[in-house]
């Protein structure tokens, strides 16, 4: 393995899921690819070991060796883009996904297309837009315990199978409610689409800028998800249940790879991130049918908008 090419050389960050031969396979395949087309390609350390090609740069775990990268194709599903998020969020690479899991729905290609993806890598043919990140504190009796960012939500959930989990959440520093749950996501428009949907969010149109806060089983007259605006500062607080001071234990889990442990107390505060995430684009679908494909909504009957206007103009005429 080498340590780099040389500094005008085109570059491409390759992640993708090691666990799944298929996405070692598809990763060994667009690294000779690229690097036939003259692009060097970096790769976390697993993942070069895994592809065996002594041509591949080897990316330090803190990403930073990944900043002379034009763009990150990514083999896997969804959990392997949040993994490579890590790696190209500072230095503002895009992120292109190749969708070898169940849904996938930050993912830009399915498997049979790669070879036509890496042609349009070659050739720079394609688009990138910016998603909204949260950014998020926790704070013990007052302390800032840990600093940190998703790009999908962070939810606070209970520890302890057994017991709910007593919180009061906040919005702008005024208290809105208090519940006992089993936890509560906050989370971006691009995260509408994971856990936040899971727990009964709305689904949220990437480019509304927006933060979502969903309470997840509460047993609370008001547990309505809300959406507020990107402005706003959410908070959820863990609450004591006993006269020690003591309660159920919550945990802290960021876009479900990033975890810590809240004791009675613990405030967790969630923000519009100051650095977004970069996705490149090979399409210009609209959102709508990315939901209906990836859901694999019935839309059997639709007979479009110009089925419309042509029966709303006939309907005139009459």
């Amino acid at each position: 393995m080498t340590s780099g090419g040389p500094v005008d050389q085109r570059a491409v960050l390759l992640v993708a899921h090691v666990g799944r031969p298929d996405a070692i396979a598809a990763a060994r395949e667009a690294a000779d690819r690229l690097l036939a087309a003259g692009l060097s390609v970096h790769a976390p350390e697993v993942e070069a070991k895994a592809l065996e090609l002594p041509e591949v740069a080897v990316v330090a775990a803190d990403g930073a060796a990944s900043s002379g990268c034009e763009l990150a194709v990514v083999l896997g599903g969804d959990g392997t883009l949040l993994r490579a998020a890590e790696l190209a969020r500072d230095p503002g690479i895009p992120l292109l996904g190749v969708n070898l899991g169940h849904v996938g729905f930050l993912a830009e290609a399915e498997r049979e297309d790669l070879s036509g993806l890496i042609d349009r890598v070659i050739a720079r043919d394609y688009t990138v837009e910016e998603r909204m990140t949260i950014d998020v504190n926790v704070r013990v009796d007052g302390a800032q315990v840990a600093t940190t960012w998703a790009l999908n939500e962070a939810a606070v959930e209970k520890a302890a199978r057994e017991r709910m989990l007593e919180v009061v959440a906040e919005v702008d520093g005024r208290p809105l409610s208090r519940w006992g749950c089993d936890g509560v996501v906050c989370a971006t428009p691009t995260g509408s689409t994971a856990y936040a949907f899971s727990a009964g969010g709305p689904v949220v149109w990437p480019e509304v800028e927006a933060l979502l806060m969903i309470p997840i089983s509460a047993h609370a007259l008001f547990s309505r998800p809300i959406v507020v605006s990107p402005s706003s500062r959410l908070a959820v607080e863990v609450q004591s249940t006993a006269i020690d001071g003591t309660g159920p234990h919550g945990v802290l889990w960021v876009d479900g790879r990033r975890t810590w442990d809240l004791p009675a107390g613990a405030r967790v505060e969630v923000c519009r991130g100051t650095v977004p995430v970069r996705l490149a684009r090979l399409h210009q679908a609209p959102f709508t049918d990315r939901l209906v494909r990836k859901f694999e909504l019935p839309v059997r009957g639709w007979r479009g908008a110009a089925a419309y206007r042509r029966d709303s103009a006939g309907r005139a005429d009459t």
